[in-house]
């Protein structure tokens, strides 16, 4: 079990095997996203057939605006916008992304 505490947002995201989780037993099969609301103690988790790999994120709502658009996630219309110059001009951390790829892609997987 995995304390979370009052009021927190989180959320699992199931790597590998499956599991069921929380009071309600929510099915959390591999390679899904369960988002957990008022958990309010511990998380209990309980493997279903074989091990059960999984990252359980958790934290304090920020309760700022969310504006989303694309890849893009800021606080507002106007930041959406610098971000979308800012990467097709390849600027501000977008430097190398034209012609990033991932190790993975390089490797064949």
């Amino acid at each position: 079990m995995q304390e979370i505490p009052d009021g927190w947002n989180a959320f699992v995201y199931t790597l590998s095997g499956s599991a069921v989780f929380g009071g309600n037993e929510v099915k959390g099969p591999a390679h899904h996203t369960l988002l957990l609301a008022s958990v309010n103690g511990p998380l209990k988790v309980k493997t279903l057939d074989q091990a059960v790999h999984f990252v359980l994120i958790a934290g304090e709502p920020t309760n700022e605006p969310v504006v989303q658009y694309g890849p893009f996630v800021m606080n507002t219309q106007q930041e959406i916008y610098e971000a979308m110059r800012d990467y097709q001009a390849n600027t501000n951390g977008f430097e190398r992304a034209k012609n990033w790829e991932s190790e993975a892609v390089r490797n064949g997987y």
